[in-house]
């Protein structure tokens, strides 16, 4: 008897640039294509489809992109049927204007069409190269599946607000995104319900502003918050990334009240001086935001603070970047990332007058200096201390594994891998420019 014929599932290769948001969006993605018989794969060189989910943020980041498809072009050649598409930010923001750039790409899809990919996929069958960058007015999260994948980490991402609606003059996300939605409650919290089942013990809830978050019933994201917490299992969320404008006193007051909700808070100001603040259209002031954040730590005295800055942005003056560097030293913070300004075309500030690239650099050597300067402060002040630690994953050395402290920090020490997935008490040993050491506490 001749046995049945099986056909082999397609195999599909994603690499996923920039935000976190994207690195969801991918999960998303995967799990509405495997519904379309692709398997993931680890390596381009095997794939059917080739997905690159893309980010704008910056002029080198697009590069980047169009470098990858030139190294897949010739992937491409040798293996006929191969696919490419391009998913995200710089898919959004050049549309069918990628295809004529780059002949190699078969599809290009803007963040809010993911759940339009099975679509996609039977126009590139037919001959065409589809180009989908429309605002829908349907809810992507509504139709994409969730990731069903057994999940082998014990921490996940879940979106619950996209797009802006800020308009900082430097930014492409209100262009690339869209407006500012929220998604509702109640499907948040089946997710996250979904992910506890699945071992997922932290949960970070995403949103470009996802501090605006509010659903149609009036939810904010402070009773979201709350609403989570009492998952049982769910032992630690956060959220990110956060607008100063959003941080309203019912969110203060929950890193207050709410032990699950960990102590460390991502809240870019970009720049300490008004003029340029204003420039910026970031609508909030550099006294402002230090009223801003000595409110947080009167409410969580042990907060880690994090940010974002740019220096060079059109018009700043030296001047302006020393009351960048006051604030800055005011502050204190933990963790921060810092750019030298680079145009986006489309956005306000492309066309001012640029700061000469040598002084953008020597602002970002120093900026960056100071930054380091108080990272590695804060990591040695949590040598000695004892803090729970979720085991995430095998470390790079013989019996070791790695986690994260309430802080956000990577924690490293030697465990039984049978404790991964569980928050165990680890005593600071040491503290390196990025990570901590640590040994299992008694």
């Amino acid at each position: 008897m001749t046995a049945p014929k099986t056909t082999a599932p397609k195999k599909l290769f994603v690499r996923t640039y920039g935000c976190q948001m994207n690195v969801y969006d991918s999960e998303r993605m995967t799990a509405a294509l495997a519904a379309q018989g692709y398997a993931a794969t680890g390596t381009p060189e095997d794939a059917d489809l080739v997905l690159l989910n893309t980010c704008h943020i910056r002029e080198k980041a697009a590069e980047k992109v169009y470098s990858e498809i030139g190294r897949l072009k010739r992937l491409k050649a040798a293996r006929p049927g191969m696919a490419i598409g391009v998913a995200g930010c710089v898919a959004q923001a050049e549309g069918a204007e990628m295809l004529s750039r780059a002949p190699a790409v078969d599809f290009v899809v803007g963040p809010q069409a993911y759940h339009r990919l099975p679509a996609l996929l039977d126009r590139v069958g037919r001959g065409e190269r589809p180009v989908e960058t429309e605002f829908p007015e349907e809810d992507k999260f509504e139709h994409l599946p969730a990731d069903r994948r057994a999940r082998r980490a014990p921490a996940a991402f879940l979106t619950v607000q996209e797009g802006c609606d800020k308009f900082c003059a430097f930014c492409v996300v209100p262009y690339t995104r869209g407006a500012e939605v929220s998604r509702p409650a109640g499907r948040i919290e089946a997710e996250a319900r979904d992910l506890v089942a699945r071992g997922v013990v932290e949960i970070t809830l995403l949103g470009q502003n996802v501090n605006a978050y509010r659903d149609g019933e009036g939810v904010t994201l402070a009773a979201l918050l709350r609403r989570l917490a009492r998952i049982e299992g769910l032992e630690r969320l956060r959220y990110t990334t956060s607008h100063p404008n959003d941080m309203a006193d019912d969110l203060i007051e929950a890193h207050a009240l709410e032990p699950k909700l960990m102590p460390y808070l991502h809240l870019p100001v970009q720049a300490g001086s008004d003029r340029v603040l204003k420039a910026m259209n970031r609508r909030h002031t550099a006294a402002g935001y230090l009223r801003l954040i000595e409110r947080i730590r009167a409410a969580r005295p042990d907060m880690a603070l994090s940010g974002d800055f740019i220096v060079g942005f059109p018009g700043e003056t030296e001047a302006d970047f020393a009351e960048t560097l006051a604030l800055v030293e005011a502050v204190g913070y933990a963790q921060a990332y810092s750019f030298a300004y680079s145009s986006r075309p489309g956005t306000p500030a492309a066309d001012r007058r640029q700061v000469a690239e040598a002084e953008k650099s020597d602002r970002l050597r120093r900026l960056q200096a100071l930054l380091a300067r108080q990272q590695a402060a804060f990591q040695a002040s949590l040598v000695g201390r004892t803090l729970p630690v979720l085991l995430e994953k095998p470390g790079r050395e013989p019996g070791q594994v790695a986690g994260r402290s309430p802080y956000l920090n990577a924690v490293h020490l030697e465990a039984d891998p049978a404790l991964l997935g569980r928050i165990v008490p680890a005593r600071i040993l040491a503290a390196g420019p990025n990570s901590l050491a640590g040994a299992l506490a008694a």
